[in-house]
């Protein structure tokens, strides 16, 4: 059963957006992606939250419960704060000592980033396990569930766009380009050059993961994508079993519901 009483705000802070989602019981009724912006007082996030709440003719009062991710450490106590005075709600902070569906047997559990918790918890739910889960943002995330579920670690890489960006900022001559796939790898200029060598070059080293991760994990892993490139890397070669771009939102909807 859906309703106002049963409002649910989803919020993942990344490292460069901000995706925030709400959920009517277990549908989503509406999703939006913002920049993240360390400047923003809780005031001015909570105008901006205002706004996109009420394009669905909702308000901070319907929001019932508040399930917060965030790779953004000095994000989190200005967000609590935020929901604390606008929604009269304590948010659900996602970390490894909270309940979840999945159990975390690395080194240092408590230095997974709540992202890949999320999608972890996600993959583990909605497409099971033994599981492959790449995350196309800021930085590339590689993560790894064997087949009892357990996230038993991972591999970061630099993204797409940071790669990008570092070669822009690195060098004096080359330029600042529009990230896109190629058609071939071998270029006449220099604008195609740089996007040929960043896409080929992220294609590879998520090829070559993907089949390291199999290897290590056995089985036949499924190999699901999310994130804002994610799309763009799916479209030269069928490396992955499903692209899921509202992972993240689902996986915080399963732990909300999993912590009440």
């Amino acid at each position: 059963m859906g309703g106002k009483d049963t409002m649910l705000l989803v919020l993942d802070a990344g490292n460069t957006h901000t995706v925030i989602g709400v959920f009517d019981g277990d549908k989503l009724k509406n999703h939006w992606r913002i920049a993240t912006d360390l400047r923003k007082t809780e005031d001015e996030f909570a105008m901006l939250i205002k706004n996109l709440l009420a394009d669905e003719a909702l308000s901070f009062a319907d929001i019932k419960a508040v399930i917060i991710s965030s790779v953004v450490p000095p994000l989190i106590w200005i967000l609590k704060k935020m929901f604390r005075e606008y929604c009269q709600a304590e948010p659900l902070l996602v970390n490894s000592k909270i309940k979840l569906n999945i159990k975390i047997k690395t080194d240092y559990p408590e230095e997974v980033g709540a992202d890949r918790i999320v999608n972890a918890a996600a993959v583990h739910t909605l497409y099971g396990s033994p599981a492959i889960i790449i995350d196309f943002g800021t930085a590339t995330t590689f993560c790894a569930l064997d087949r009892e579920g357990n996230y038993i670690g991972g591999a970061i890489a630099p993204g797409l766009e940071l790669s990008s960006n570092a070669l822009f900022e690195k060098t004096s001559k080359l330029p600042k380009v529009e990230l896109k796939k190629c058609e071939y790898a071998i270029c006449r200029n220099t604008v195609q050059a740089v996007q040929s060598g960043v896409y080929f070059g992220h294609l590879g080293l998520t090829r070559e993961l993907i089949e390291r991760f199999k290897q290590e994990l056995k089985g036949h892993p499924k190999v699901i994508a999310t994130g804002g490139y994610a799309e763009l890397m799916s479209k030269d070669a069928s490396l992955f079993d499903r692209v899921d771009l509202l992972l993240t939102l689902k996986g915080l909807k399963i732990i909300h519901d999993l912590n009440t």
